[in-house]
């Protein structure tokens, strides 16, 4: 897994997730977006199927 944060202006940041199998083929990648306090607020899949971005509430499993 290999991973890369990106801050935004107003505190935000963002964290690009990029799963790879033994052979280094991409398996996952997406984008988690985490508010001022560090808490995750969105995950955007993006492949290997582009689901948009889907709003964290904390009740998931």
């Amino acid at each position: 897994m290999y991973s890369y944060d990106v801050r935004g202006r107003s505190g935000w940041r963002a964290r690009y997730v990029k799963e790879v199998d033994a052979e280094e083929s991409t398996v996952k990648f997406y984008q988690e977006v985490y508010d001022g306090d560090g808490k995750l607020r969105e995950v955007h899949h993006k492949y290997p199927v582009d689901l948009g971005h889907q709003q964290v509430t904390g009740n998931e499993p």
